[in-house]
């Protein structure tokens, strides 16, 4: 994505001031695929709701507006805009999705002309941030899982684009939502995608429109990443990794194994005179997110990490109810032995069903995702190469 110059002077701007001040709040205006909702819709999830999950709250509160339903205009008309710039302040940001409602041309309530009215309607948020000095930041719609003779399709095309002229035209930085979510998509393919969008036979829904909690967060990694790449700063008050998608990424660092894993005490392990030692997995354990824009909690140990010398990286991961690995690109041979529980495993696109006593084997350049079904915590023993 090009970015104009003056709009990384913006972006910097916002940043520097969040370092001088101790929060600044995040505003979205969007629609359902945006929106929060509570437990009586569960699944259903929007990727507003999960966007405070990577940014540390002493820096960063997010307030999600969006709501289901509304295009540009009807979020306007119902005065939503309005509460939003009372609210803003400077150093603040609003990012703003709009497309799937606007293109609903049987409802005069909520249509736009993509060349005309949207456009229009953009601007205006772009006014309101820009004169309560809060950076604006365009979010173009998320994909729908839509496919036709094996082909996903574009259902945005036309808004999408308006959206990027605005961009340029108004020195406005943009987060290409919709191509990402669509290369993520692919990426898992058809049967793939469906447990992240509203696919829920219990419920009688089969919605290729709305997402999953494990869609929703997915996504949200997906519009944190695109703002990260904006904004390069932002990076330090991440509370989460944003490795997702189906875009490349360089390799890690070579720290960053012994980094994450929790360092065994010397008074828990039991060391002799070879080096060799024992260690109970209660004394390392950490609780973390789903890692690369999974869903859900999980508990993980790296074995042994804190040993130099040894050629390999011995990692254990519980994935509980509602947990996933998410969607992204391996840059190292890994092995997956299932030790309890089930899944659902993506493999370059191709969806298996796995439980107790599957080996995955995952190479280089291949992409993969894991998600947890049933009730059952799905348990995995991970093995790969040190990256020294």
């Amino acid at each position: 994505m090009k970015l104009i110059s003056s709009c990384l002077l913006l972006l910097c701007m916002a940043g520097n001031a969040v370092a001088a001040d101790a929060s600044h709040a995040v505003f979205i205006a969007g629609d359902s695929t945006a929106a929060s909702y509570g437990p009586e819709r569960a699944p259903q999830a929007g990727w507003g709701q999960m966007l405070q999950g990577w940014l540390d709250p002493a820096r960063w509160q997010v307030h999600n507006h969006a709501v289901g339903g509304r295009s540009t205009r009807s979020f306007i008309a119902e005065g939503r805009l309005d509460a939003i710039g009372h609210a803003l302040r400077p150093g603040d940001v609003l990012l703003i999705q709009f497309g799937h409602n606007d293109a609903k041309f049987e409802d005069p309530s909520r249509y736009t002309a993509p060349d005309g009215d949207y456009v229009m309607f953009l601007e205006r948020y772009i006014a309101v941030a820009r004169e309560k000095g809060a950076t604006p930041i365009l979010v173009t719609p998320a994909a729908r899982l839509l496919y036709d003779f094996g082909a996903l399709l574009d259902t945005h095309g036309r808004y999408t684009q308006a959206m990027q002229r605005v961009a340029r035209e108004r020195q406005v930085a943009l987060i290409d939502l919709n191509a990402r979510s669509m290369a993520w998509v692919r990426a898992l393919g058809e049967q793939g995608a469906r447990p992240y969008f509203m696919f829920v036979p219990a419920q009688g829904k089969a919605d290729g429109t709305h997402f999953s909690t494990a869609g929703a967060t997915a996504v949200a990694c997906l519009v944190m990443r695109g703002w990260v790449e904006l904004q390069p700063q932002m990076r330090e008050g991440l509370q989460r990794d944003i490795d997702c998608g189906a875009i490349s990424a360089p390799p890690a660092p070579a720290a960053t194994t012994a980094a994450v894993a929790a360092p065994v005490a010397p008074a828990k392990a039991a060391v002799d005179a070879h080096g060799s030692r024992v260690i109970r997995e209660q004394d390392i354990a950490r609780t973390q997110p789903g890692p690369h824009g999974g869903a859900g909690p999980t508990t993980a140990y790296s074995f042994f990490a804190e040993v130099g010398d040894l050629p390999f990286v011995l990692r254990k991961r519980v994935l509980h109810k509602g947990a996933g690995i998410g969607l992204h690109p391996q840059h190292k041979d890994e092995i997956y032995y299932i030790v309890s529980g089930r899944g659902l495993y993506v493999l370059d696109g191709q969806q298996y069903e796995v439980g107790p006593g599957h080996a995955l084997l995952t190479r280089s350049g291949s992409t993969h995702a894991l998600q947890q079904t049933g009730d059952e915590d799905l348990v995995v023993m991970l093995a790969y190469p040190t990256t020294r």
